[in-house]
């Protein structure tokens, strides 16, 4: 059946579809995100605790399932991604692609990052170099060696590139080749019908499932946003001299928020499709000019070395579940990372599905696998080998800093230190912004999406409710940056979000089963 003939048999209005709510996911979500953030306001402090507390024992014993799913999500992308499964079409073989390649790249690169490679690019290879908070302490290399260096550059690699990207590409597969060619329902649920056939998107599970995987995106995305706020704030109060406080966060929460809102307002098209292009043009801008000043043949090396430190410890990087590396290292960064990247898959999945139509199972893995990791690599390769080589030659002490100001502290004065740094410091500052409200608007139209009854991929979900989750979400992150302790006052809600991508775990386990058995024992549905 082709994609047009299932609209055709579509005899409900498309403005009532539009219209109609899932109200067993929209109203648990929309009362769990805004009781976390009354409760953090309340005693941010007790937040804190019982979040954090739920997320470590989560990380301590599922650390190994962590690991171990991980890495075989990733073993699976390598494998549809170059046999004959590749050459699948999503939406069959007639289907044909609404984006050209460039938007179509820039929409999924930039709909996934947010802050995090801006943030840490600089940050996690200085941690590591430095031991900061004991992370070298069971790997029997010495800080602030040649060798630590290297190591430096391969774990932040290998927490930034392939493996992760393979779960949100795994994710997002699962949902384009359910929706598009095995014509299930466009939400988290229907990814799971291999495994439990059609009741699974009957009865309490679907409003079960679909609420985890927007509760841990919400959730993530206020954090991230607060997150933004304070570290913003704390560059614009370094180069500046304006004191940090409720009216700079109130300015910057109205400034991003309105970007995203507006953006996904408009839809994919006017909106997304264009912020997202602008935000990828100004990251290659940055790579180019950061590759030209800065120590070029230093991040070469560094990069090319730390690569092959990954690679010669993969496997025992990779089923670690923290009792060899030690917790600093293992636990509170890589299954750290590993749960958000996870909370943030299946609505990631959603999204990165939508705008996939058209293509080959092989050109999905490329633009949402492949090419996102090769940007990491040059991101890390030449902010994270330039401020190694100054931490090294002593150009500036970035280790002090971060041990001083904390572990995003790193950022605003490696920028300080460069050439043309009046011009790249405002610059990084609109970066991050719009970096986070290209992913903000991505993820509040696939939260949206989740949210209405049988939503078609090429509908866009009605702005009311586009407009209230961006809303919340800016709330609860203003809210908590300013009532509950400024930077530190995230903590509750991101440890919160955290936790809930521990729940999203086993719908991600569930996802990567689904996964084997389509394409490795189903009848393939060209």
């Amino acid at each position: 059946m082709s994609l047009a003939a299932n609209k055709e048999q579509d005899t409900e209005p498309a403005l009532e579809k539009k219209n109609k709510t899932r109200k067993s996911v929209f109203v648990p979500s929309f009362l769990i995100v805004g009781g976390g953030a009354v409760l953090g306001i309340v005693n941010n402090e007790l937040l804190t605790e019982i979040s954090m507390n739920g997320f470590t024992g989560s990380l301590k014993g599922l650390g190994w399932l962590y690991q171990i799913i991980s890495l075989v999500a990733l073993v699976i992308v390598g494998i549809v991604t170059f046999s004959k499964i590749g050459n699948v079409r999503l939406g069959g073989e007639e289907a044909k692609p609404k984006f050209p390649f460039r938007a179509w790249f820039a929409m999924a690169l930039t709909g996934g990052i947010a802050t995090g490679v801006i943030t840490y690019g600089v940050n996690e290879p200085i941690i590591y170099f430095g031991n900061i908070y004991g992370e070298m302490a069971n790997t029997g290399v010495e800080p602030g060696t040649s060798t630590a260096a290297f190591f430096a550059m391969g774990r932040s690699l290998y927490n930034w590139t392939f493996i992760p990207y393979a779960m949100y590409s795994l994710s997002g597969l699962v949902v384009a080749y359910m929706y598009f060619n095995r014509k299930q329902e466009l939400s988290v649920s229907g990814t799971l019908t291999p495994l439990f056939g059609n009741k699974v998107t009957k009865g309490v599970w679907p409003g079960i499932i679909d609420t985890l995987a927007v509760l841990a995106i919400a959730l993530g995305l206020a954090s991230s946003l607060g997150a933004g706020l304070a570290l913003v704030g704390s560059g614009i109060a370094t180069t500046y001299g304006v004191s940090q406080g409720p009216v700079v966060w109130f300015i910057l929460a109205v400034i991003t928020t309105g970007l995203f809102t507006i953006s996904a307002l408009k839809g994919l098209n006017k909106g997304i499709r264009r912020m997202s292009s602008l935000n990828a043009t100004v990251f290659y801008i940055l790579l180019a000019v950061l590759i030209v000043i800065g120590p070029t043949l230093y991040i070469l090396n560094s990069t090319t070395a730390g690569f092959s430190y990954w690679l010669e410890n993969f496997w025992g990087w990779g089923l670690d579940p923290g009792v060899r590396g030690g917790e600093a290292l293992v636990m509170w960064w890589t299954l750290y990372d590993w749960a958000i990247w996870i909370a943030y898959a299946p609505l990631m999945g959603i999204f990165l599905a939508i705008i996939s139509y058209g293509r080959t199972i092989r050109q999905f893995m490329f633009i949402n696998w492949i090419l996102p990791a090769v940007f990491s690599i040059l991101w890390f390769g030449v902010f994270g080998g330039t401020a190694l080589h100054w931490q090294e030659n002593g150009t500036v002490d970035l280790i002090s800093t971060i041990e001083e100001s904390g572990a995003v502290a790193g950022l605003w004065t490696f920028l300080a230190n460069l050439p043309l740094a009046a011009i790249i410091i405002p610059v990084v500052m609109i970066v991050l912004i719009l970096s986070f409200a290209t992913a903000a608007d991505s993820m509040v139209r696939a939260i949206s999406t989740v949210c209405t009854v049988n939503i078609r991929y090429d509908e866009e979900p009605a702005k009311w409710k586009m407009l209230l989750w961006a809303i919340s979400i800016a709330t609860v992150a203003f809210l908590m940056v300013t009532f509950a302790g400024g930077a530190q006052g995230v903590d509750g809600v991101k440890y919160l979000a955290a936790l809930g991508g521990s729940a999203v775990l086993f719908v991600f386990v569930l996802q990567v089963c689904s996964a084997i058995k389509m394409f490795f024992v189903d009848k393939i549905e060209r």
